[in-house]
């Protein structure tokens, strides 16, 4: 039993990660690092240095803190021994991972940087279908309201927040699961709010090694119903990842229609990682969010007040 502490008690923790960890056979939460939330029944502190400092024995952490504090964090926990697990963004930025993979292979524990979109019920069907129907285009639309998911949250539009690619990243997750080639970004425009120090809209431009085009339109102010949609043209016809990867269908028809196991499905791959001794660390999401700053021309857009 992989005895669990969770840092930083936020809206996605209390969400996601705390039914997921309840779901999970082999895993148990037993502690709890939040500077300004509590759960009752479980230890709490207000640091990881004090619970590390504690004698709550602990085998694991879930960081569910902003990414620009990750690294410093993960770093402290594989030094004291613990398994590691990150919420997406792994990170502030790409360089900090490579020594937190060198830290825990040294350290014989598991780095496992979570992409949850990856364990949507329609991404590996996905998959599966496009290794055998090559894409000829594909176009994202991933449109969501900030002041839903991230109520109050300013920390998203800080330089590290990554702004409206918090939840874009969700969809390149996706896109770098289940096409068949690698692909780049050939042009990119961000729209950042007069008043932020990260965008709040984008539109992407990418091609993969064989010229398929790949468009993403990304959106942060999008009211009412929400979008997470991937359309991909094949020669056997349109191929429609919905609802984030819930849902798939070809040319309309539904071929799967299943309910969110998203965190379920991290935490269950979490256990058998630490079991085997592995870790699991990809960054490509990362590197086109990082690519896209890079290369993306900047727009002032209006000023956004959460």
């Amino acid at each position: 039993m992989i005895r669990l502490a969770i840092v930083g008690l936020g809206k996605i923790a209390r969400d996601q990660h705390l039914p997921a960890i309840e779901k999970t056979e082999g895993i148990e939460l037993v502690a709890i690092a939040s500077r300004n939330a509590t759960l009752e029944g479980v230890a709490h502190f207000t640091s990881l240095d004090e619970l590390l400092a504690s004698d709550v024995a602990v085998d694991a952490v879930a960081l569910c803190t902003p990414p620009q504090v990750r690294r410093e964090q993960a770093a402290l926990a594989l030094s004291h021994g613990k398994h590691v697990l990150l919420e997406k963004p792994p990170g502030a930025t790409v360089s900090e991972l490579a020594p937190l993979v060198a830290a825990a292979q040294a350290s014989g524990k598991t780095l496992f940087a979570t992409w949850h979109s990856r364990f949507a019920p329609a991404v590996e069907p996905a998959r599966a279908f496009l290794a055998e129907h090559a894409p000829r285009a594909v176009m994202v639309e991933w449109k969501e309201d900030v002041r839903v998911w991230h109520p109050g949250q300013d920390w998203i539009f800080e330089p590290g927040g990554l702004g409206v690619f918090d939840p874009g990243i969700n969809a390149l997750s996706i896109l770098t699961r289940i096409l068949p080639n690698p692909f780049f970004l050939t042009k990119a425009s961000l729209g950042f709010p007069a008043n932020r120090d990260a965008p709040i809209e984008a539109a992407l431009d990418f091609a993969d090694s064989t010229g398929v085009p790949i468009r993403a339109e990304l959106d942060f102010l999008q009211t009412g119903p929400q979008t997470w949609d991937i359309h991909v043209e094949t020669g056997a016809g349109r191929l429609t990842l919905s609802l984030g990867g819930s849902r798939l269908f070809l040319d309309g028809k539904a071929l799967i229609e299943a309910p969110e196991a998203e965190y379920p499905g991290i935490y269950k791959h979490f256990v058998d990682l630490v079991a085997r001794g592995a870790g699991d660390v990809d960054l490509a999401p990362l590197q086109h969010v990082a690519d896209a700053f890079l290369l993306g021309r900047r727009i002032v857009v209006a000023p956004f007040e959460g």
